[in-house]
This record gives C-alpha cells, structure tokens and sequence, in this order.
C-alpha cells in the first residue's frame, strides 16, 4: 500500500482497528485465521484440505511450537516452552532432575507434565461438508504429530510400494489432504487420513494460485520470541503451580500431585537419551493426535483467572 492510500484510507484504518480491540476483548473471541473440521456428536468428521508452500519472505511450510499444559496443586500450567526458541525451559530442567532422581513416582510425575508438540502451516480448504462457507479459503491449521507423520511418509515415499515421495505443500506437484477424524476411546483420531493423487490445487492457473499465496499467513509471528514469557515469568509460575518453595532455582523438593489437561493427550513412556547420565528427552505422544483447542483453551482461560 502507497503512502498516499494510507492517508486515504485512515478513516476506514481507525474503524477497522476499533473492530479489532473489540473483537479481542471478547470473553471466548475465537481466532479466525484458524480452521478446524467439524465433528458431528459422534465425534467424527470429513474434509479435504491442500497444505500450502511456504508464505513470501518465509523458508518452511510449517513450524513447531513445544508447549505444556498440566494442574498441579497451585493451579494450571498452561505455557509456550523456551525451548521451541533452542533456550532452555524451567520446566524442561525440572523434568530431568526429577528423572535423574530415580525415583518412579517423580518419573510418573516427569510423564504429566512433559511437553507437548504442535505444527501450524497455512491450509486452502477444498471441501468442508460441516461448513461450506470455508472452503477456497485460507486458513492456519494447528495439527499434531500423527498427521505430521503422514506429511512425512508423503514426503519420504516408501521405496518397497514403489511409491515415490512427494512434497505435499507443492501447489503443482502436491496433493490434496483427506482428513477423517474417528473418535476412538474417547480420542479424536486420524489414523485413515490420507494424502490422495498429486496435481494441481484444483486446476487452478497460475494467477489464481498466486492469489491463493499471497492470502497465507506469516507462520514464524506465531513462533516470535515474543510469544513467550521469559524464564523467570516461567519459573515464578512453575514455582506458584508446583508449590516450590525456591524461586531461584528448579532444584526445590519435588512437589506431585500433577494431572494433565484432559483430551489433549494420551501419554506414552519417554524416549531415553544416554549421555554422562541418564535424562528424559521430552517428546509428544505418538500413540494418539487427540489436539482438543477448545479444552486447552478454555483450562488457560482457568490457569489466567
């Protein structure tokens, strides 16, 4: 935009502004940059969506965000973790003390309050059975490691099928996404997604792919430093949540008695790295895909009151 549109243009800048600070004080205002599928009551539900090639001024088509949500006796942590940056994480140097003890029950304890991992990537809906109105529109999609496994298997191929790998986020050579979400043991699952045949974005031209490109969205604002609390925000929370009596440091009496937030994910058993001593690398759950947003968002909603 000219610098002369600017001027033009402030009155409908300043009555767009207004909207968007009102917008954000709503109580349960929700983000629509974001999609999700409909489910019906059953918990199931259908699309097909087409994962987009990185935005213009971005390298990657997707970034991961390290989070942790759990209750302790001081109430619920619900943080971004310092080590999507590569920084180090009060919480993360709390686990690994508790591992490094021995003790099972801290270990257990470890299990609860683990990180969590998400991706985001910018998506073009081709078809929304639960909402129509969404689909050749662009939206940010938050998914977990079980459909990042499936972009992965896309983009590896598998040499004994005679399947060659693709790159799923190509406008031209990509392919689109069938997303079936099956509620299982209460879960939401993804298991029978799959990627179908490779072709063009809905045999769009390239002036309307380019359209499709330029409304995507910035994905590392949403990994920014600033989305984050700093470790000493972290710790001073930690400290509050776990009942740890030293502020300065995560080396205070082990405090139990966590619980996760439910439906978000079912735990498995940590992945062992063996250096000078054993530690717990923390690594999401690959035994369920269960991101419920709306449980998460609303225990932050209850860690903030």
């Amino acid at each position: 935009m000219s610098f002369s549109s600017l001027k033009q243009n402030k009155s409908n800048a300043f009555a767009k502004l207004q909207k968007q600070l009102e917008d954000s004080t709503k109580v349960g205002s929700v983000d629509e940059r974001f999609w999700k599928p409909t489910v019906d009551k059953a918990g199931n539900g259908f699309a097909i969506i087409r994962f987009l090639p990185a935005c213009d001024g971005e390298d990657m088509p997707f970034v991961k965000m390290y989070s942790h949500a759990f209750q302790g006796p001081g109430g619920w942590y619900i943080e971004n973790s310092l080590t999507t940056l590569g920084a180090k994480d009060p919480l993360g140097e709390y686990n690994r003390e508790l591992w490094n003890s021995g003790d099972e029950s801290l270990k257990e304890q470890v299990r609860k309050q683990k990180r969590k991992l998400q991706y985001y990537s910018n998506i073009y809906v081709v078809k929304d059975p639960g909402n129509p109105d969404n689909e050749g529109k662009v939206f940010l999609f938050k998914y977990g490691k079980k459909i990042h496994d499936k972009i992965m298997d896309a983009v590896n191929g598998d040499e004994l099928e005679g399947r060659a790998g693709i790159n799923p986020f190509d406008f031209w050579q990509g392919a689109d996404f069938k997303l079936r979400v099956k509620k299982v043991a209460g879960y939401p699952n993804y298991d029978s997604s799959e990627f179908q045949e490779t072709g063009t974005l809905e045999d769009l031209d390239d002036a309307q792919l380019e359209s499709v490109w330029n409304r995507e969205h910035k994905l590392q604002a949403l990994v920014a430093p600033d989305q984050f609390k700093s470790f000493e925000q972290l710790q001073e929370r930690l400290n509050l949540v776990l009942n740890l009596k030293n502020s300065a440091s995560t080396s205070a009496a082990p405090v139990a008695a966590t619980r996760e937030v439910p439906a978000v994910e079912i735990q498995q058993k940590p992945v062992f790295q063996k250096k000078e001593e054993t530690v717990v690398e923390e690594t999401p759950s690959s035994s369920s895909d269960s991101e419920d947003e709306d449980v998460l968002d609303y225990f932050k909603k209850l860690a903030e009151s």
